[in-house]
């Protein structure tokens, strides 16, 4: 007697295949979100993995977007003198500030799924932002004469993350582990 497996139903594996696309999505929502939130953090308050100087509480030294903006930006790229003017001269500049709100907002939104359109497509902008400061398709020629380049001319992780949450705000990835449906029900169409 052979025993028969029953398949289930194409509706049925839709729904299967549905829930845990939508599991994946939140998880990579959480993670993402948790990206920028550390990014916050270390950056807040000094923690001493990709910032010495806290921004706040520290000795009021650490400048969150200086270093960045001064040293971070291509210098062959076609909009190095902009970024180079957005440096701020002190640590309670404007551009800190807008910085470190966003990279909060990123983090918070997507962890806790809220506000998914405006949280994704504001991130993604800082970071297309970021892409263009860095500007990869543009070769660096070292002091020595000697040429750098990136490993991608065009894509790199900020362009990856940037389409990640248009498509993580797309599939409605805040309404699965996250405050997404309540978002939606008390707010107007348009901040969802």
């Amino acid at each position: 007697m052979s025993a028969t497996i029953e398949r289930p139903s194409v509706e049925a594996a839709d729904q299967i295949t549905s829930t845990s696309a939508q599991k994946w999505a939140a998880v990579v929502r959480i993670l993402l979100g948790f990206t920028f939130l550390w990014a916050f953090l270390d950056k807040a308050f000094g923690l001493g993995y990709a910032t010495e100087k806290a921004w706040l509480f520290g000795a009021g030294e650490g400048s969150p977007t200086t270093g960045f903006l001064k040293f971070g930006v291509n210098p062959e790229g076609p909009m190095a003198s902009f970024f180079n003017g957005l440096a701020p001269s002190s640590p309670a500049g404007f551009m800190n500030w807008l910085f470190m709100l966003a990279l909060l907002g990123a983090g918070v939104g997507l962890i806790l799924g809220l506000a998914m359109r405006i949280t994704s497509i504001g991130s993604a902008i800082l970071l297309m932002s970021m892409w263009l400061a860095l500007a990869p398709w543009a070769k660096i020629t070292l002091e020595d004469g000697t040429i750098e380049a990136s490993n991608n001319p065009i894509v790199d992780d900020h362009i990856i993350y940037s389409a990640t949450l248009i498509l993580l705000m797309l599939v409605g990835a805040g309404r699965y582990w996250g405050l997404g449906r309540w978002w939606e029900s008390h707010t107007p169409t348009w901040l969802h």
